[in-house]
């Protein structure tokens, strides 16, 4: 009974690409909120302060993790170690990655050999990034498509609708506090996700579809994927209302490390979609 109700869940969605169901929905929510804390907990252990500069370290690891998924997209990996490129094993695998280079670079600019670990494990991520990259054109170029004007239309998407959202919330709601870069970056982040996810499903060649439960829903009740932008910002209007909230209570760590999961959340997958439709896989 338990081995059957493992398998039709997680093994099978993961093994053969299956949307995504309810019950791994939550459960891949609750292992992200327990990972948060645990990676806070160490991080103090570690004595690595946790500020901005933190956060856009981060963020090149956050696309590598996205372009890894769609180098697992092209097929290119035959055997089930493509399993470990897929939500929730990529995340330990990027962790796994991640966090030694974290704490070397922590280390080398405590023994005065280097003049910043954020720079130099930044620099880390920049360079599995590149890597990537050059491998998913190499492949785009030589085996599938590589369209660069879906890339173009998709940003230009997200950009715009970024704007109006910032616009929006800083005049007519009077946020100030969004001039801050990091909630910038988070919407842009989350209109990156909505701006791929609505042009795969109602513009692209490809019939591309949405995996997440909530997400699919309302895709087939309204018809349109671009029902994702007005869904996005029932979370993310309150998401960083709540954010700044805490933030003003002294919450400074931890809002960091909250803030960038939510950046996560929306870049990554963002990053995955359109460079999976940039090569037609």
């Amino acid at each position: 009974m338990i081995r059957e109700f493992i398998y039709k869940y997680y093994i099978d969605p993961i093994r053969y690409g299956q949307p995504y169901t309810l019950v791994d929905t939550l459960t891949y929510a609750l292992i992200l909120l327990a990972c948060v804390w645990l990676i806070y907990r160490w991080l103090l252990s570690c004595k690595i302060t946790l500020d901005r500069n933190f956060v856009y370290a981060l963020i090149p690891w956050i696309v590598f993790g996205g372009f890894l998924r769609v180098i697992e997209d092209t097929g290119v990996i035959r055997s089930d170690w493509h399993m470990l490129f897929i939500t929730p094993f990529i995340f330990f695998f990027i962790l796994a990655l991640a966090m030694p280079s974290l704490y070397i670079s922590h280390k080398l600019e405590v023994s005065g050999k280097i003049q910043s670990w954020r720079k130099a494990f930044g620099l880390t991520g920049l360079v599995l990034v590149l890597v990537s990259l050059v491998f998913l054109i190499w492949f785009g170029v030589t085996k599938a498509h590589f369209d660069l004007i879906v890339a173009g239309e998709i940003l230009g998407l997200a950009l715009s609708s970024t704007v109006i959202i910032f616009l929006l919330l800083m005049y007519g709601f009077g946020w100030d506090y969004l001039k801050d870069r990091l909630y910038q970056l988070l919407i842009f982040a989350q209109m990156l996700d909505a701006s791929a996810t609505s042009y795969g499903i109602d513009l692209h060649p490809v019939s591309y579809q949405e995996q997440h439960v909530v997400g699919g829903w309302l895709i087939n009740l309204t018809g349109t994927a671009f029902v994702m932008f007005p869904l996005k910002l029932i979370v993310l209007i309150p998401g960083i209302y709540i954010l700044e909230m805490y933030r003003k209570d002294g919450g400074s760590g931890i809002w960091y490390l909250i803030l960038l999961a939510m950046i996560m959340v929306g870049l990554a997958p963002g990053t995955r979609d359109m460079m999976r439709m940039v090569l037609y896989v």
